[in-house]
């Protein structure tokens, strides 16, 4: 017995699908006509950000605002505050995270049981409770700057923060800077040449160290050709008004970052390493034997064979996680450091304009997790089609 026309129509798998599109298009154009209605009885603009911001920022890593700067200026502030935290624990958390995934899968007993105990623990421990730890336990619980702990008068390190020596940009600062990415690209063409050059003799050519003896060497010759660009400041304890002792000079790694940044990468970290456990047991047991027949060292099948091909399998998994940091760094509102987040809030209880300040402050969490979501795509194409060829 044949189906009817119009039944055999419903069950076909185009018209379902064009069915599935056709009420998503709908719902999105449903939801669009309301965002649109209700914008129009909301101020959405950011005019309000061009206002003095009538509030003060914490130094952060040389980064200051002045109260009579713009709302915008602060805005950008917290931009930069948390496009550092991002940066800093991304590269921390894959440090830990690969060499905790290696530790658990140590021949050495002590050392496999250490690395379970760090995982298993941290990943089970929400990270908002973290954070407070590492600010009332550790940090806050540092001694008093008048009790400080030094190093050589050069560093010091209270529970006002670790002040550390750094530099000072001259004038042609800036210019010096613009010149590291040409010192960087013919250090990379150095060590492009040397490799080929290593294939097609078959002698050692050393093509990393030429590639970074270039990049220092360039950037060597700059900075001295330009008069010495950055001036070594070192941090000093001074008093100021009613006997308040504060660091001058230097740089300053405030409690509240340490607190978030410890936090951040330790939590991460931990998701890390069980991902470079499960890279490195996929790959098939006949490659560690055959590092193993040429003689290879634990050090060098590790660095060599194994992580080079767990990589490819690593990258999906790494950027969630890298994703995962960025939008985490959000909790560091609640021990007042300034990001993006907190900056924003000071805006909207300072200016009011709820709605457009939080569009913004989305927007751009967005962009960051594009970049940072672009260029492991461009490195997972890379490797898959290094992988292939």
């Amino acid at each position: 017995m044949t189906l009817r026309p119009r039944r055999r129509l419903f069950r076909s798998r185009r018209t379902q699908r064009f069915a599935i599109q056709a009420a998503f298009l709908a719902g999105f154009a449903l939801v669009l006509v309301y965002l649109v209605a209700r914008a129009r009885t909301l101020d959405l603009g950011l005019g309000f950000l061009e206002s003095p911001a009538g509030f003060a920022l914490a130094n952060e890593w040389a980064v200051s605002h002045n109260p009579n700067a713009s709302r915008l200026d602060a805005y950008v502030v917290g931009v930069w505050n948390t496009i550092r935290l991002v940066v800093v624990g991304i590269g921390a958390a894959t440090v830990l995270g690969i060499v905790a995934g290696v530790a658990r899968l140590s021949s050495n007993w002590l050392v496999a049981r250490l690395a379970t105990l760090y995982i298993e623990s941290v990943r089970n421990t929400p990270l908002l409770v973290q954070i407070i730890f590492w600010w009332l336990a550790v940090f806050l619980a540092m001694p008093a700057i008048a009790d400080r702990r030094h190093v050589l008068e050069l560093a010091y390190l209270s529970n006002r923060g670790l002040a550390l020596p750094w530099f000072t940009g001259e004038s042609l600062a800036l210019l010096w800077f613009a010149t590291l990415p040409v010192a960087l690209l013919a250090g990379w063409w150095v060590r492009r040449t040397r490799v080929r050059t290593e294939d097609m003799t078959g002698r050692s050519t050393y093509p990393n160290a030429a590639g970074l003896a270039t990049v220092v060497g360039i950037a060597a010759v700059t900075f001295v050709a330009m008069g010495l660009p950055l001036r070594p400041t070192v941090p000093e304890i001074v008093e100021s008004g009613a006997a308040i002792l504060r660091y001058e000079g230097g740089v300053v790694v405030t409690p509240q970052f340490a607190a978030v940044l410890f936090a951040l990468v330790v939590y991460t970290g931990s998701f890390i390493a069980e991902i470079v456990r499960a890279s490195i047991q996929a790959l098939p047991r006949g490659q560690t034997e055959a590092a193993m027949a040429l003689g290879l060292n634990g050090y060098q099948r590790l660095t060599l064979v194994i992580l080079p091909q767990a990589l490819r399998t690593m990258i999906p998994p790494l950027t969630n996680q890298y994703l995962n940091l960025t939008k985490n760094s959000s909790l560091a509102i609640v021990v007042g450091y300034s990001e993006l987040l907190f900056v924003g809030n000071v805006i909207i209880n300072n200016a009011g304009h709820a709605v457009p300040m939080f569009i913004l402050v989305i927007l751009t969490y967005q962009v960051m997790s594009f970049v940072i979501s672009g260029g492991m795509n461009f490195l997972n194409r890379r490797l898959q089609l290094a992988g292939r060829s």
